[in-house]
């Protein structure tokens, strides 16, 4: 594979190696396997009545909805959305909604994300589900960083581990839409 960017890939191989290769590990993927273990414990004793609806927040949202998942084991939907405001940046803006979620009349909701940072993202994504007709909205995240926030979304309902502020890859999140794939979860070096 060519170590330069390729055409429609803005990214350079090289770069992504480097940032892999300094990033600094802070949750291994056994610890990272713990704390799904302790969620998917927690989510159970308050949703197996509900039948709830589960949304993967896509992309981020699919590693940690794909390891709680098999571990959910009650009557449930599962579905996606997909809202963003990184797009494959490394820092945000305001929302883009590709796949917003549909009628949620009277349902028990259950979001997947894989971060919780300013909670601007997920805090709209809650509104849109209540603007819907949900009847409660639940919010799980795989890491909450430990950071300022406004609004209202100040903690999720569910949380894996807790972070520092700092820019972190692995366990679906992102460094310029690469490395969601990392075995653990790491910091990028001087980020």
């Amino acid at each position: 594979m060519a170590e330069t960017a390729t055409p429609g890939n803005q990214v350079d191989i090289a770069e992504i190696r480097q940032v892999r290769a300094e990033a600094e590990c802070l949750f291994t993927q056994a610890q990272v396997d713990a704390a799904i273990d302790e969620m998917a414990v927690a989510i159970r004793a308050k949703l197996a009545e509900k039948n709830p609806l589960v949304l993967a927040v896509l992309v981020g949202g699919m590693v940690p909805a794909g390891l709680l998942l098999p571990k959910l084991d009650f009557p449930l939907k599962v579905d996606y959305i997909h809202a963003t405001r990184y797009r494959g940046e490394t820092s945000g803006s305001e929302l883009h909604w590709i796949k917003a979620p549909g009628d949620l009349t009277g349902r028990e909701v259950l979001i997947i994300d894989d971060i919780l940072d300013q909670g601007l993202t997920l805090a709209a994504i809650v509104e849109a589900c209540y603007q819907r007709g949900a009847a409660k909205v639940w919010t799980a995240v795989l890491a909450d960083k430990q950071v300022p926030r406004k609004g209202d979304l100040l903690h999720a309902d569910f949380t894996g581990v807790t972070i520092p502020d700092r820019y972190v890859f692995g366990g679906g999140m992102d460094y310029k839409n690469y490395l969601r794939d990392a075995p653990g979860i790491f910091a990028v070096k001087g980020l």
